[in-house]
């Protein structure tokens, strides 16, 4: 109910294609492309396809993205070298951009929190200057606690990483789901690839995606941040120093939170246990198939890879040339990406709350205008504040009454015909 409706009808689109024809389509070809017999999560089959296909389409529309905004800031900065205006001189004017019929007139409270947030911005040089100094502090310290963490390994992820968190903040931007997983996966695979297993690449690889995971996601959660200040009319400098002061609160409490569940469970993280940490043998074991590189992906993975990379700039080019009155109706490529990789569980939740809203919009336009960002937010906080009873619960050994799956027709025939066997 937040999101435009372009970007639910992306995620629907995504699932449909991946998960209603690719992924069939490809699990027919068990046995000649992968391994028939290889875990559902191992990435040795088919999850290779769903992780690298869902990284490479992001890849494409966020390389595109970082380059259509990187080529119209340098435009903007040689338009003010050669003493044009600029648009933030426009805004500190309170000067209008000229009316179009397919451009929404900016509102007086937009101008003004624009011209408040631009106001208090955080200096070029400090951040910067920032980014650097972290560089070298990471460069210097990693390699002393994991000794198979090269110095030029972390030099090339922070060299690389700002392209891939703006990808990830632009991605979040559009669909409030934040990809820092998909990127340190790919981190994963080019440090292990490049460290080799007889260099300890594994715990290289893992060491190197939670680098790449907290670039990449401190990118995105101080994106959103900043989007709140913006909203709120709070100062940018003022959400940096909270930004700061909660990582350095959570650098203290989330060991200690470790910690507690580690002398409380002598079974934390094995198998079949009450917390079993399946994502760290999945982290693990994509490690493990990083080291041996691109060779040991499955049949064709890469050139799928290739096509939907290019794929993802063609849509792009495509919408762009369109211009706003037709491109607005081109599917999103990053959203599209998403199931591949999640599944197209959301993507259904999200076009029934945007079908609500259409309903809405069509029987009371004012009250859905007033009121859908609350109704929007109550259903966010409930979702997430049902967590916490969640994890009491399971803590406390609490099994549901019931159980609800849904299966294909093919699975619930052999269910039906096990069933029919036992009785």
């Amino acid at each position: 109910m937040i999101c435009p409706y372009i970007i639910n009808i992306s995620l629907l689109l995504g699932g449909i294609l991946s998960w209603g024809l690719m992924w069939p389509l490809i699990e027919t070809r068990k046995g000649d492309w992968f391994p028939s017999d290889v875990d559902s999560s191992s990435m040795s089959g088919l999850q290779a396809y769903k992780v690298f296909i869902a990284v490479a389409m992001i890849l494409g529309d966020g390389v595109y993205n970082f380059c259509k905004v990187f080529s119209r800031t340098l435009s903007g900065l040689f338009k003010q070298i050669r003493g044009e205006a600029s648009w933030r001189n426009s805004l500190s004017r309170e000067e209008e951009p000229p009316a179009s019929p397919l451009t929404p007139k900016i509102s007086y409270d937009d101008q003004r929190r624009t011209r408040f947030f631009l106001k208090d911005q955080i200096p070029s040089w400090f951040a910067g200057g920032g980014y650097v100094l972290i560089a070298a502090v990471s460069i210097a310290i990693l390699p002393q606690m994991f000794d198979q963490l090269r110095w030029y390994y972390i030099l090339v992820i922070y060299v690389f990483a700002p392209v891939l968190a703006f990808c990830n903040a632009y991605g979040a931007g559009l669909t409030d789901w934040s990809l820092a997983s998909t990127y340190g996966k790919l981190a994963i695979f080019t440090i292990g690839a490049w460290a080799g297993s007889d260099h300890g690449g594994v715990l290289a690889g893992l060491a190197a995606c939670g680098v790449m995971m907290n670039i990449v996601s401190t990118a995105s959660d101080l994106t959103q941040d900043f989007k709140t200040g913006y909203l709120t009319l709070s100062s940018p400098r003022a959400m940096f120093v909270s930004q700061v002061i909660g990582t350095a609160m959570g650098c203290l409490v989330s060991p200690c939170v470790f910690w507690l569940f580690y002398k409380a469970f002598d079974d934390l993280g094995l198998p079949n246990s009450k917390y079993p940490a399946p994502f760290a043998t999945v982290y693990r074991s994509m490690a493990k198939l990083g080291v041996e590189g691109v060779s040991s992906l499955p049949r064709d993975c890469l050139v799928l890879c290739y096509a939907f990379f290019g794929f993802a700039i063609l849509i792009n080019v495509v919408k762009d040339g369109l211009g706003n009155r037709w491109g607005r109706f081109v599917p999103l490529p990053m959203a599209m990406a998403i199931p591949f990789f999640l599944g197209p569980y959301f993507a259904i939740d999200m076009c029934v709350g945007s079908l609500v809203l259409f309903v809405w919009e069509r029987l009371d336009a004012p009250r859905a205008e007033a009121f859908a960002t609350a109704v929007a937010s109550g259903l966010i906080c409930g979702d997430g504040i049902w967590t916490l009873p969640s994890s009491v619960l399971a803590i406390a050994g609490v099994e549901p009454p019931i159980c609800m799956k849904f299966l294909s027709s093919e699975t619930n025939h052999r269910v039906d015909k096990f069933l029919q066997g036992s009785s």
